[in-house]
């Protein structure tokens, strides 16, 4: 979905309305599709984000390279993979999928969240503000 201005979003289960412009997804056939339409889709209740096939992107492009190529901690991971999963770390959307492991990923990556896309500046830090 090109128009969702780079959020990501899970693919193989029905849209959320939690999704920025949701309502471009009504022209997408998956919407209508008798299993991709629907609640769970393809995926079963609390089977985890890591099974879960998110919309292709730089965010889920670094994630399969960095996972395979890294010694990065899981949180660190998820922060990369889930960061413009807003739907998700900010709205709430796509709770049923999520098993313990990602309770424990989403804290992570909503303690990132303020530092990320709009945390931005064109001046250098200030040294006290950091603290």
């Amino acid at each position: 979905q090109w128009d969702v201005v780079g959020d990501s979003f899970p693919v193989g289960c029905a849209f959320d309305e939690r999704i920025i412009y949701s309502d471009t997804f009504k022209g997408n056939p998956d919407s209508s599709h008798e299993i991709y339409g629907t609640k769970y889709g393809v995926y079963s209740p609390n089977c985890g984000m890591d099974n879960v096939m998110l919309s292709w992107g730089h965010d889920e492009y670094l994630y399969h390279i960095v996972k395979e190529q890294s010694s990065l901690p899981e949180e660190s991971l998820a922060m990369i993979r889930y960061h413009s999963f807003y739907p998700w770390h900010s709205a709430g959307a796509y709770s049923e999928f999520m098993n313990e492991k990602d309770k424990k990923m989403l804290k992570a990556v909503q303690a990132f969240n303020p530092y990320d896309l709009y945390s931005k500046s064109d001046g250098p830090p200030r040294i006290e503000e950091l603290k």
